[in-house]
């Protein structure tokens, strides 16, 4: 079968596609013949060697997949060779065929297909724990919504309309009209517009109710700025260290300088609150998780939700593709087929 590998910490020419042998299935997995392993910023910060939790180089990444199931370890029940599904992998998911936690694994509906199931797991899943559990976001309140246009940001978005909230989204000036066609009113354009003189003045100066912030350092100061009393402010990623092809110890040292510490005596007399969200390490707690992906799944289904895919690239292409969601190009969700 072949993979895509990360030969060394380094540039998207890093990535390698391999051959190796088909994982066996043990007790407890399924193994999946992959149609798509989507593509997130964590694996583009393992590749340059920005992301401690993923596996040494050389290594395999990737955290989802979409396929059909091909076999069935003993003691899995409800899941059966020939069923399309979509799954969690951590790291691995740059296969043509994986073997994955049946606890992980998703059955999909016929109305859903696997190029949609592949941009659904990581990035709805994302963006509906921080507005729903960490910021039990509700009818009336006002979303800051960081690259609305990525993979989490249009998840985020859409939660927030379905959720009855006003959403406004940070994106470069070229991806608003489609944000605004999707139902995001009000776009800041955040390379040639203020952004926190805009948000002031879309909420006549109040602020907002929940800001979502993918970028850390001085982001995290300016969001928390921007929150409204009982405001919430959910941190999920630190995109800002990524500024060139390869790792960039300035750019790493400026991000964590720009980083806030807050006190907890300053959240308690702002009546603000913040929440920190790393997908990868809510694996053991995943069995809690399962009702809410399969009622995501079922949005998605009824057409509630649209996830919107980007750009598929064959494995061959991966630095490409890794090389595009750097440059900040995609609208959506860039997965990978092999």
């Amino acid at each position: 079968m072949k993979q895509v590998w990360i030969t060394g910490a380094g540039a998207p020419e890093k990535l390698q596609v391999r051959e190796a042998v088909e994982p066996s299935v043990e007790a407890g997995e399924v193994r999946i013949r992959v149609a798509y392993a989507g593509v997130n910023f964590a694996d583009i910060q393992a590749r340059m060697g920005q992301y401690p939790d993923a596996p040494k180089p050389p290594c395999v990444v990737g955290y989802e997949v979409s396929g059909v199931i091909d076999q069935v370890g003993s003691g899995v029940s409800g899941l059966a060779a020939g069923d399309r599904v979509m799954a969690l992998t951590r790291f691995g998911g740059y296969s043509e065929v994986v073997s994955v936690n049946a606890e992980w694994v998703h059955k999909l509906p016929d109305s859903v297909s696997l190029e949609t199931a592949g941009a659904i797991a990581v990035n709805y899943g994302t963006a509906w724990v921080m507005l729903t559990r960490q910021a039990s976001v509700r009818p009336g309140q006002t979303v800051l919504i960081q690259s609305a246009g990525g993979g989490v940001g249009l998840a985020a978005l859409q939660i927030s309309l379905w959720r009855g909230a006003t959403p406004i989204g940070t994106a470069s000036a070229g991806k608003h009209e489609r944000l605004k066609a999707m139902g995001c009113e009000h776009c800041i354009d955040y390379r040639g517009e203020d952004v926190e003189a805009e948000v002031l003045k879309l909420t006549a100066s109040r602020g907002v109710d929940i800001a979502l912030d993918s970028a850390g350092g001085s982001s995290i100061r300016m969001n928390y700025r921007l929150l409204a009393p009982l405001g919430h402010l959910a941190m999920f990623g630190f995109s800002a260290t990524v500024t060139g092809e390869r790792m960039n110890p300035l750019s790493l040292i400026k991000g964590l300088v720009t980083t806030p510490f807050f006190h907890p005596l300053a959240l308690l007399n702002a009546n603000r609150s913040i929440s920190g969200l790393n997908m990868g390490r809510l694996f053991p707690e995943y069995g809690r998780m399962r009702d809410e992906i399969r009622q995501i799944v079922g949005l998605v289904a009824d057409g509630t939700f649209a996830p919107v895919v980007d750009k598929v690239f064959p494995f061959e292409d991966a630095a490409a593709a890794h090389q595009y969601i750097q440059d900040r190009r995609n609208f959506g969700k860039v997965l990978l087929k092999p």
